[in-house]
């Protein structure tokens, strides 16, 4: 299995002496021989071997994480350099997800610029509150850390919130649990990591009172309180807890049984595994590789990164026997370790684990958990601030296409069509991702949104459509298939491919092979050359590839009429106004637009812009409109759909829907603040004022302060606020 996740080992001192470090106060001394600091040439080799590497195995992403000892020791300058040397040698490779963990002591505003600069995310250890942190987290001489490092989440939360990556908290069961999660939440982190702190059967946790469960119980305190909360913000070991139960993938090495894909290299440029094996004994984590000599691939073929990705086959048996495997994975590698049998054993957290996986599990089944989706807390205080990058928007798109999954398992089961349906699974085990692309276009979506809300006034057309949505998953994936796929008024239609009229009959047979059809039409197979298909057209501008679908079956969802079949001329016409609109945007913007937009579907001159909670994804522009006030009505129409799809993961009004619309229409206008006129953003500071006046849910008061502080900044609104 390859490597994705890269530790970087960018310096192996500390400028604090935390008593529960596993790197300088447990078994391994490695860091004694090593370099202080990783050199330019040895960051150059690594990013090399990176690049190499994702070659070699189709790596879409590199996730790599600067680490230490305390990596801000390596100075300014020298990351900067690193990160530019890692993006150059990946660049045309793959994607760069760069990070860097921090117990936050040296951050200052020069590190923040250069992050933003380098595009590197900031995570911070914190173990909860003063006394908490106290306990562990100190300077060499005593003093305590905890001013300055809240100093820095601070710095992060107030003035980089792009960067601020979440926090990091090791337990401590002699602090009091709830007075850390408060203090945690406080500091309105996008995620929080509890770490158990690193032990094994040679050197087991401490237990006070001789409770066998203690971890478990301080973490059962935290969780319980945090669901009773609303769950404010993503806590990674409780959400793989209940994704693993429901057979998903862990989000963390510590759970689950997921391979291990992780690497560390250190500043001499050695590989070696993961750090929490340096608990163990000394020399654990080292390999004998490294980066000078050998490749990445040479080095995952050490019997120590294969024993980490064996699943259940390679845990004790006890652990193969136990009925929570699933989601325990057997704990952290490290923590199975003892003289003898090595790791060959449960974690030494076994009782602590069971019980809180068994807590977990059985209050999720006596009150289903919120959906699996999560919305990452920075990505929605992004999207209210109007900075929302193409990630951002991705984040939104995942629940849609499970929506659509969902709507196609309906439909399947409402009309009994197990033909059809069995071409959909077919097709999906062919190609997974040409499945996900056709199940994620708009119209598909505003189909199974039909199918979901309103079942028993399906129309025989409506449940019919499941055949001509498996022909095209058979078309995109290659399968050779035939379905009968019905005849919508004088049509069949191919969603996200285009029609053929198919005039005189109430259904049509489509033949699907080698990745084209033909569909029989009065005797005939009429294939898609003939005059009788209308394709949908594509607008290709600024970068973008759009769908113009004039079409479709179901874009007719916005509440106003829609145009028919548009001309070549006409069509032609409006893409150029499209791209034209889309010159308008800045680079950022027109990232986001291409994350999360496919289709735009044209209404007649003289009508407003609009978009369908049941379409995410698409707009419809009207005809006749200028590039500016395309552009405007692009992109106003285009937020107004994020937060419908915000909608579908988030309560940010409480169900008052009155103000669910208050809060879509500052979204929307707060958007196009560049093209409001003075009444329009006086109207935009009205609105702002009814929905921050009024009563909120914890998340949807976030939003709304966010869409605040983006709309004081505004020349205008910034002055209506201080008369």
């Amino acid at each position: 299995m390859p490597f994705r996740q890269f530790v970087l080992k960018v310096a192996s001192r500390c400028d604090l002496s935390c008593d529960h470090c596993y790197v300088y106060e447990h078994a391994d001394t490695s860091w004694r021989g090593r370099p202080m600091v990783m050199s330019d040439e040895t960051a150059a080799r690594v990013a090399d071997r990176i690049a190499e590497h994702a070659v070699e195995h189709g790596i879409q992403t590199a996730h790599v994480v600067f680490h230490g000892g305390e990596p801000l020791l390596a100075g300014i300058e020298r990351l900067r350099r690193f990160a530019r040397t890692l993006r150059r040698a990946v660049d045309g490779v793959c994607d760069l997800d760069l990070r860097i963990h921090t117990n936050g002591v040296l951050l200052s505003r020069a590190f923040c610029e250069m992050f933003v600069q380098e595009r590197v995310k900031v995570g911070v250890s914190i173990d909860g509150d003063r006394a908490a942190n106290d306990l562990h987290r100190r300077y060499a001489d005593g003093r305590s850390s905890y001013d300055h490092v809240v100093r820095a989440i601070t710095l992060l939360r107030d003035h980089y919130p792009a960067l601020y990556a979440g926090l990091l908290c090791t337990i401590d069961v002699r602090s009091d649990p709830v007075a850390v999660y408060e203090a945690l939440v406080a500091l309105r982190p996008p995620r929080v990591d509890f770490l158990l702190p690193h032990a094994t059967w040679d050197h087991p946790p401490p237990r006070p009172a001789g409770r066998e469960t203690a971890y478990a119980d301080w973490l059962i305190a935290v969780h319980d309180r945090w669901r009773a909360d609303g769950r404010p913000v993503p806590v990674r070991m409780f959400d793989s807890i209940t994704l693993t139960a429901m057979g998903g993938d862990s989000q963390t090495e510590s759970l689950g049984l997921r391979p291990s894909d992780l690497v560390v290299m250190e500043t001499d440029g050695s590989y070696e595994q993961a750090d929490s094996l340096k608990t163990a004994f000394d020399g654990a984590p080292a390999t004998g590789f490294d980066v000078f000599r050998h490749s990445l691939s040479e080095a995952a073929r050490h019997p120590g990164f294969a024993a980490r990705q064996g699943g259940l086959d390679s845990l004790a048996e006890e652990c193969r026997r136990c009925p929570l495997v699933t989601s325990c994975g057997g704990g952290l590698y490290a923590h199975r370790y003892r003289t003898g049998p090595g790791f060959a054993n449960p974690s030494v957290y076994c009782p602590d684990l069971f019980r809180l996986i068994s807590h977990l599990v059985a209050d999720d089944r006596r009150s289903p958990a919120a959906p699996v989706h999560r919305l990452p807390v920075a990505t929605l205080d992004s999207l209210a601030s109007g900075t929302a990058t193409a990630g951002d928007v991705a984040h939104l798109g995942a629940p849609q296409l499970s929506r659509a999954r969902l709507a196609a398992r309906r439909a399947a089961a409402v009309t009994g069509d197990q033909e059809s349906w069995s071409v959909l699974v077919d097709a999906e085990r062919a190609d997974r991702a040409a499945v996900d692309d056709l199940l994620s276009h708009p119209y598909v979506h505003a189909w199974g949104a039909r199918c979901v809300v309103s079942p028993t006034l399906l129309t025989a057309a409506d449940t019919g459509h499941l055949a001509a949505v498996a022909a095209v998953a058979a078309v995109r994936t290659g399968l050779a298939a035939k379905v009968a796929v019905p005849v919508r008024g004088t049509f069949v239609h191919l969603p996200g491919l285009g029609r053929m009229r198919a005039v005189g009959q109430d259904r049509a047979e489509v033949d699907v092979h080698d990745g084209s059809f033909a569909v029989r039409v009065d005797g005939r197979w009429l294939s898609e050359d003939s005059p009788l298909w209308e394709p949908i057209r594509p607008i290709e501008a600024a970068g973008l590839r759009l769908l113009l679908d004039d079409v479709d079956a179901y874009r007719d969802c916005y509440g106003t009429p829609v145009e028919d079949r548009l001309t070549d001329e006409a069509a032609a016409a409006l893409g150029e106004v499209v791209g034209a609109a889309l010159a308008f945007l800045s680079e950022d913007r027109r990232a986001a637009v291409r994350a999360g937009l496919r289709v735009v579907t044209p209404l007649p001159r003289g009508a407003n812009g609009a978009t369908s909670r049941a379409a995410y994804g698409a707009v419809a522009l009207p005809l006749g409109a200028g590039p500016e006030t395309t552009a405007r009505l692009l992109v106003e129409h285009f937020h107004r759909a994020q937060f419908g799809a915000l909608l579908d993961l988030l309560d940010l009004a409480g169900g008052d829907t009155s103000r669910e619309l208050l809060l879509c229409d500052a979204y929307g206008l707060l958007s196009v603040a560049d093209f409001l006129a003075d009444e329009e953003r006086e109207r935009l500071a009205t609105t702002i004022g009814r929905i921050t006046g009024g009563t909120l849910p914890v998340l949807g008061r976030r939003f709304a302060e966010g869409l605040a502080e983006a709309a004081a900044r505004l020349p205008l609104l910034a002055g209506s606020r201080q008369e």
